[in-house]
């Protein structure tokens, strides 16, 4: 029994630069704008700091939060537009970021006390962490490690068939031989137009 090719299509689709693509920018917008929100807060009581808040962004709980989801983005990037060997290799780089920063996100809601008492040490001149308290997170680090698992598993599933992505250099190739059963030669549109002949001309008119 012949396969019917539209059964496959939609899988297709999940695993092409039109799924990979966005939600690699996705993660990495995400990443870039949660840099400068404030992840976490809580409450030291210190004899040098006294009984103070202390905060952390984005930037300070993940340190390269910003150049990972450069990273991420610039490899989904590159993929959609190179040949097949540097498109795995990018697609491996991309997934490896993005599950990076989304085991990053987990870690700074798992270890946020540590974190924070960490800043705070800092903050007092000391190493070290300082014990605190009451610690709340808010929503970005779950966004971001949502957002860069999503992309992880889109640039793993675009692994799979970056064999049938059409780069832009395929795209715009300069027009050559077409081969056709046995090695044979096909006559292109691009002959018919150096010939002089429409090749969106009826088949059956004169002069084809």
């Amino acid at each position: 029994m012949t396969p019917d090719p539209t059964r496959s299509r939609p899988a297709a689709r999940w695993r092409g630069p039109r799924v990979v693509v966005p939600a690699a920018l996705l993660a990495a917008g995400i990443a870039v704008v949660a840099g400068r929100r404030p992840w976490l807060t809580g409450l030291v009581d210190d004899a040098t700091l006294g009984r103070t808040s202390v905060g952390a962004t984005g930037s300070q709980a993940v340190p390269g939060l910003v150049a990972l989801a450069l990273v991420i983005a610039a490899a989904a990037l590159a993929a959609a537009t190179s040949g097949p060997v540097l498109r795995r290799l990018t697609l491996v780089l991309g997934s490896a970021a993005a599950l990076g920063l989304a085991l990053l996100g987990v870690r700074a809601v798992a270890e946020a006390d540590v974190i924070l008492g960490a800043l705070a040490a800092t903050a007092s001149g000391r190493t070290g962490t300082i014990p605190v308290t009451g610690v709340t997170t808010a929503f970005w680090p779950y966004a971001v490690a949502a957002s860069a698992a999503l992309s992880a598993l889109a640039s793993l599933a675009g692994l799979t068939g970056a064999g049938s992505w059409r780069g832009l250099s395929q795209r715009y190739d300069a027009p050559g031989e077409a081969a056709g059963g046995r090695g044979q030669r096909v006559s292109t549109a691009w002959d018919d137009l150096e010939r002089g002949v429409d090749p969106t001309a009826d088949p059956g008119a004169p002069g084809r």
